[in-house]
């Protein structure tokens, strides 16, 4: 079992009940899943940045990628229905918390001038969303065989109803949020 799973079995959902005023344990704000998004624009001229990017996904989530296409044409940017236009990963249970504590201890404290992550990226439902500029922030990137650097979306979405219970949550997991 991981360590943040074990972290937040013993430590975390006491703390929660307590704080949120629950009664039932199932009410408790939990993990559902993490998506890894990396979108293309460059991919409408050369498709082979794609197969790149997936690799490189793959790597940081630990978890093969899915390599997305566009839904319809948009002639302005001259993209076509079908052609492959970023790549995904959707990681749920053991995998989720391995990788959240990689991104919590290790990655982001390698960004430079780190100061915290912005607390405005919840989504009004407890969903968090956070945006990373260099995908070199991972350990697991070699930086001497990257062609270019990449950002990338990351999305944690949990049970909680509201911005505060989430807030709550990822708090109490380790996230750190800058002081407004």
């Amino acid at each position: 079992m991981s360590t943040l799973k074990k972290h937040y079995e013993s430590a975390c959902r006491p703390q929660l009940q307590e704080q949120l005023n629950y009664k039932n344990v199932m009410e408790i704000p939990r993990l559902e899943k993490v998506v890894l998004n990396m979108g293309l624009g460059e991919a409408v001229q050369n498709p082979k940045i794609v197969d790149k990017a997936a690799q490189e996904l793959s790597l940081i989530a630990g978890q093969k990628s899915v390599v997305t296409r566009a839904k319809k044409s948009i002639a302005g940017f001259k993209l076509r229905e079908g052609m492959p236009i970023g790549c995904r990963v959707t990681l749920r249970h053991e995998k989720m918390f391995d990788f959240l504590s990689r991104l919590i201890n290790i990655s982001l404290p390698r960004v430079r001038d780190f100061r915290g992550v912005s607390p405005k990226g919840f989504d009004g439902r407890g969903n968090y969303s956070l945006g990373i500029k260099e995908h070199i922030i991972f350990p697991e990137i070699d930086f001497d065989k990257i062609d270019k650097i990449r950002g990338l979306n990351i999305t944690i979405v949990t049970t909680a109803k509201t911005d505060n219970e989430g807030r709550a949550l990822l708090r109490l997991l380790g996230m750190p949020f800058r002081e407004k």
